[in-house]
């Protein structure tokens, strides 16, 4: 039986803010040497005895940091990424069935990343006693003997010996201080979250306790695809495991739960007090990272980032952290308490419900003008090469990636609208930064514009997509529109138009490239490039292209029967089959019941405020109660399809609420939950954390109509 160190990288380790970020959690983290927690474990399981390869399971936005982090140590590494969390179990089960896959005998060494252990001999000497054990069958965690009374670990009451372990008599949940230190005078050991045990019997008994999560662990690993690096993203299959712990998933419900006792030092650095604790300290008991000055200062932990500079005097046993222009100052006793400062720094600037439309629209307006435009035009474009950059990281630094033509015809849009939208500042400059760069880069010899060009500007897709050709058109209107003369504009839609003709479909509108030829979504953002065009006071072709589509919308793309709008259809329009037949997305029903609503008010064709009220109903289905957020995707019964929640559908919520006069605030506090000083979060999963991923570009022309949409609508109110 060969042994496989299993490395768990979840965790945000919130309490140990601000230097640990969902971007950046602690586990990344140098807190106790130059090494960061990930690397000293890796270190540390890789040599236990017999070990074969490391595995290691993390979030899908950590894929490159990890990868980064085992280059530096060169120990190779099989990588699992979760689409999404669903918490310890669901991990343990795909690592353990990645193992059985290579090896049915094999046993899971599983740690945690974000573990602290001084002395890794002691460790490897207890997982080789404890592999022992898992070879006869036990599913074995390590027990810590308790250093002190803590209330911050739950605690294990081990029972009669079993195979060099101990049986496990009782878990506990963490207790209060009285409790902690009658467990400790029981024998109790703390719970370090650390199992040794045959991959194979873990499956098992997750098939006998848990199915559903050895189902989607199997599926998700046999589904699996390459991702950053070496890695492998977990198929699909595994967003469908019951989010739930090992320890409530099996080891309390098991009777091959054992425990072995143990007495090296051990810590998870959950909060700064440990990390002062774990720190090597100067004479007066003070741990200092970075430039810091103390005088008359006594048992202090200082953490300073880079070029930040701190003086302490004359205080003792504080926590002062600096990170990213952060800052936390706390007594060390209440370190366990800093996970409610971030809750609270994370819901300042914006309320938990607005109170009025003219609240939130100010609050959009505020955000828009103030820390949005200016950034994605000071950081967000390239000054140097050209055009914008596909994303921000969650601190506000640019990512390196090929661009898409999308993005620059967006951003183009996005600061003519905020010119029009009487913003002062260099909206111009930036909005034809965007479009000269799309113009000279991406034109194809037929008159259609190409997908993708690489940073430097050379062309890497030459595929011509009805979607991209639509945006080129938006934002061509919107710029003529904001300001006209400084160059042929309408010239160049016009040419597009024309070039357009290319795809059409014999049976009426347009076909798109790729697998799904005959859809909405392209026609949907051609119908809102041509409205623009005829805002922008284009020619009767643009009001043709709006009537044909608005036409093939209410006889095709909108079920008759339940009034909601299908996504992909067969040559004749009919709903494709299959499943991509029944895919329901909330937010586009959104975003056609504004777009009906705008044709219906511009030309008084009577069908379309039915139907845009019929459609806005569908998308009110999407709305998940518990997060308050539009979901991803519904089937055509209304059950769910995709729970998570990116940005863009509360967008679109938004822009329907307001144009169809239904109350807007809902969906102004769902996107505002979205967007942070540096740039947004892009996706909610469904236990309503935010994915810590770039903020993508492309995402900022949705932001941007709904904020002219709820400003519009304040104006207008307070005109009266």
């Amino acid at each position: 039986m060969a042994v496989y160190p299993v490395i768990m990288c979840g965790g945000a380790g919130t309490r140990l803010w601000p230097a640990s970020t969902p971007a950046h959690p602690k586990q990344f983290l140098a807190l106790t040497g130059e090494a960061s927690m990930f690397q000293e474990t890796v270190l540390r399981v890789a040599g236990v005895a017999g070990a074969r390869q490391v595995v290691v399971v993390a979030g899908r936005g950590h894929g490159r940091l990890i990868a980064e982090q085992l280059a530096v140590l060169d120990v190779p590494a099989v990588v699992l990424l979760e689409p999404e969390a669903r918490d310890s179990a669901p991990a343990m089960a795909a690592a353990c069935a990645w193992i059985a896959g290579q090896d049915p005998d094999g046993v899971a060494v599983v740690v945690a990343a974000d573990h602290h252990v001084p002395d890794p001999a002691a460790f490897r000497a207890a997982a080789d006693q404890a592999v022992n054990a898992a070879r006869a069958g036990h599913i074995v965690t390590l027990g810590i003997a308790p250093r002190e009374a803590s209330t911050a670990y739950g605690y294990i009451s081990p029972g009669e010996a079993a195979d060099g372990a101990r049986k496990v008599a009782a878990f506990v949940e963490k207790p209060d201080a009285a409790t902690a230190r009658s467990y400790i005078d029981q024998g109790y050991l703390w719970n370090s979250g650390n199992f040794v045990v045959s991959a194979q019997v873990l499956l098992d008994e997750l098939d006998a306790f848990a199915p559903e999560i050895a189902r989607a662990a199997r599926s998700a690993v046999e589904g699996s695809q390459a991702a950053d690096g070496d890695a492998g993203l977990l198929g699909p299959a595994f967003r469908q495991a019951p989010k739930i712990s090992i320890d409530y998933a099996v080891m309390e419900k098991t009777r091959r739960a054992a425990v072995l006792p143990v007495d090296f030092a051990w810590s998870d650095l959950g909060a700064w007090d440990a990390v002062h604790a774990a720190g090597a300290a100067d004479d007066a008991g003070n741990v200092v990272q970075g430039q810091a000055v103390l005088v008359e200062a006594v048992g202090n932990l200082v953490r300073a980032s880079q070029g930040t500079q701190v003086a302490l005097v004359g205080v003792r046993d504080l926590a002062v952290v600096v990170e990213g222009g952060q800052v936390l100052v706390c007594d060390l006793a209440e370190s366990q308490k800093v996970k409610a400062a971030v809750e609270a720094v994370k819901a300042k600037g914006r309320p938990a419900r607005f109170a009025s439309l003219a609240e939130a629209a100010d609050w959009f307006d505020t955000w828009l003008r103030t820390s949005a435009l200016p950034l994605w035009w000071t950081v967000g474009a390239d000054h140097v090469a050209g055009g914008f950059r596909e994303a921000l990281s969650p601190e506000g630094r640019p990512v390196a990636a090929p661009r898409r033509s999308r993005v620059q015809t967006r951003q183009t849009f996005v600061y003519a609208t905020a010119g029009l939208m009487g913003w002062e500042g260099p909206w111009r400059d930036a909005a034809w930064h965007g479009m000269t760069y799309f113009l000279d880069r991406y034109r194809r010899p037929d008159g259609l514009f190409r997908a993708l060009v690489a940073e430097s500007g050379e062309a890497l897709d030459e595929t011509a997509a009805l979607y991209d050709q639509a945006f080129a058109l938006l934002a061509m209107a919107t710029l003529h529109e904001a300001d006209p003369g400084h160059a042929d504009l309408a010239g160049e839609g016009a040419r597009l138009l024309a070039a357009l003709q290319s795809l059409r479909h014999s049976q009426g509108g347009f076909r798109e490239t790729g697998a799904h030829p005959f859809q909405a979504n392209a026609h949907m953002h051609l119908l809102e490039a041509a409205l623009a065009w005829m805002e922008a006071g284009g020619g009767p072709e643009w009001r043709a292209l709006a009537e044909e589509i608005v036409e093939l919308a209410l006889a095709r793309f909108i079920d008759p029967a339940g009034g909601f709008l299908r996504e992909f259809f067969a040559a004749d329009w009919s709903p494709a089959s299959g499943e991509d037949g029944r895919l329901v997305e909330p937010g586009h029903q959104f975003e056609w019941a504004w777009l009906l609503t705008r044709w219906g008010r511009a030309t008084g064709d009577a069908r379309c405020a039915p139907a845009a009220k019929r459609l806005y109903a569908a998308g009110l289905r999407g709305i998940d109660p518990a997060r308050g957020v539009a979901i991803n995707a519904l089937n055509d019964d209304f059950t769910p399809r995709d729970q998570a929640a990116r940005l863009w559908p509360q967008t679109e919520w938004l822009k329907a609420a307001v144009i169809l006069g239904k109350d807007p605030l809902p969906a102004a506090t769902a996107l505002a939950a979205y967007l942070a000083p540096a740039a947004w979060w892009d996706l909610m999963a469904p236990d309503g954390t935010f994915r810590p991923e770039p903020a993508p570009a492309s995402s900022f022309y949705h932001i941007l109509g709904a904020c002219r949409e709820i400003t519009a609508a304040r104006n207008l109110e307070q005109s009266f």
